[in-house]
């Protein structure tokens, strides 16, 4: 009955009830938008640096994490790689050898991370091969050894297809050695900073030069079938290969971990500051509203109506009040992140600002179904507090000084 009561009177003045269910609605479609467009950002940044350069685990030799030299090394990969790919949880998997190097044209130089790869066991870790803006990714055989490197690299050392790049590196006797690449293929990631480091070769032909052997190599990178597995899998690895270092993703670039953490946090403090705000519209109208039925509300209390019944009815309107706005907000933004989440957000104009700190210019928001399900508690919460103050003031009327009220 008094929620009967209650929904009916929340329509008796409709413009005014309006006005705060959008206002609410609007409110919240705003923080859970802004919210979805900053999850969508970092897990991008998250699955393309996991796509591209980190894979979900990664397995070393110890000495290799504390110094990168080529000379800590991997035996028998090969078999390493068999027991790897035993586990139900992995996907795919590939060895690689791995050196800092000195890049160079007949015009300029640069460091860079030069990897030894198996293009065929590559192609199934990493998505480079998607990436490929020019040439090919070692499909088109060469006289001269082939090299594949980012657009920001070959911008930098005028390198375009088919030109020379001499790499300098350090061998696994000490000595420095130096190789002749020809470009063959030119990859664009999302990640400017990644395509300006990186280059890749294939791995007999760094093997040579740095006196690495078949069998062996200086990391193993790993797909399992989710990310959220690189964990487990990395401990049980761990136990198989305990004189080697197992890490997951998570380990690897912690700054993810702390970005997604970072992303969570401001989403909530986001929607928080939004409903405290709303709390102030909510008790106003909600004063209003007292003050206007205060006769009525004298009338209902020398009729009978008990007190606490006057506290339920108040309360209930403000809840329904919310929740109504709740509803409509939580409808609009669903529609949204289900719209935008399949065709994304372009920010082409500032793409070349986002990739130079590792993100995609191509937003797909999302959020996950437990915010939706914090915002209703937060929501209905905020309902109960903003309902305090205007229930007290109904609560102190005088039947019969209400009565007489005009």
């Amino acid at each position: 009955m008094l929620a009967k009561l209650s929904w009916r009177n929340i329509w008796r003045n409709k413009v005014r009830s309006l006005v705060v269910i959008f206002a609410i609605a609007v409110g919240l479609t705003g923080a859970i938008f802004i919210t979805g467009m900053m999850n969508g950002l970092v897990s991008q940044q998250t699955t393309n640096s996991i796509n591209s350069d980190i894979s979900d685990i990664q397995i070393h030799n110890p000495g290799f994490l504390e110094n990168n030299s080529p000379k800590f090394l991997i035996d028998d990969a090969d078999q390493k790689i068999k027991t790897i790919k035993s586990n139900t949880l992995v996907t795919e998997a590939c060895f690689r050898s791995k050196s800092t190097a000195m890049a160079s044209t007949a015009s300029k130089g640069a460091g860079a991370t030069i990897y030894g790869i198996i293009p065929s066991m590559e192609k199934k870790v990493t998505s480079i091969h998607e990436n490929i803006v020019q040439g090919d990714y070692f499909e088109t055989e060469s006289k001269s050894q082939p090299i594949v490197i980012g657009e920001k690299l070959a911008h930098k050392l005028n390198a375009d297809l088919g030109k020379k790049i001499v790499i300098t590196a350090q061998a696994l006797d000490g000595e420095m050695s130096w190789s002749l690449f020809r470009v063959v293929g030119i990859y664009k990631t999302n990640d400017s900073r990644f395509d300006e480091t990186n280059v890749f070769v294939q791995k007999e032909d760094l093997d040579k030069a740095l006196g690495i052997g078949n069998d062996q190599a200086n990391e193993i990178a790993i797909r399992t079938t989710s990310q959220n597995n690189a964990v487990s899998v990395a401990k049980t690895l761990q136990t198989a290969f305990p004189k080697l270092i197992v890490q997951s993703w998570r380990e690897i670039q912690p700054s993810l971990i702390v970005m997604i953490t970072m992303m969570n946090q401001f989403g909530y403090w986001l929607l928080i500051i939004i409903l405290f705000a709303l709390i102030f519209g909510i008790i106003n109208t909600m004063l209003m509203v007292i003050m206007e039925r205060k006769r009525e509300l004298g009338m209902l209390m020398s009729v009978g109506m008990n007190k606490r019944r006057v506290f339920w009815m108040i309360m209930l309107e403000t809840t329904m009040l919310s929740l109504v706005g709740a509803i409509l907000g939580l409808v609009i933004s669903l529609t949204l992140m289900q719209v935008f989440g399949n065709t994304g957000i372009n920010f082409a104009s500032w793409a070349q600002g986002l990739e130079s700190l590792g993100y995609s210019s191509f937003i797909y928001p999302y959020v996950s179904s437990d915010f939706y399900i914090t915002v209703t508690i937060l929501v209905i919460f905020t309902a109960i507090i903003a309902s305090i103050w205007p229930t007290r003031k109904a609560l102190k009327l005088n039947p019969a000084e209400a009565v007489r009220a005009a």
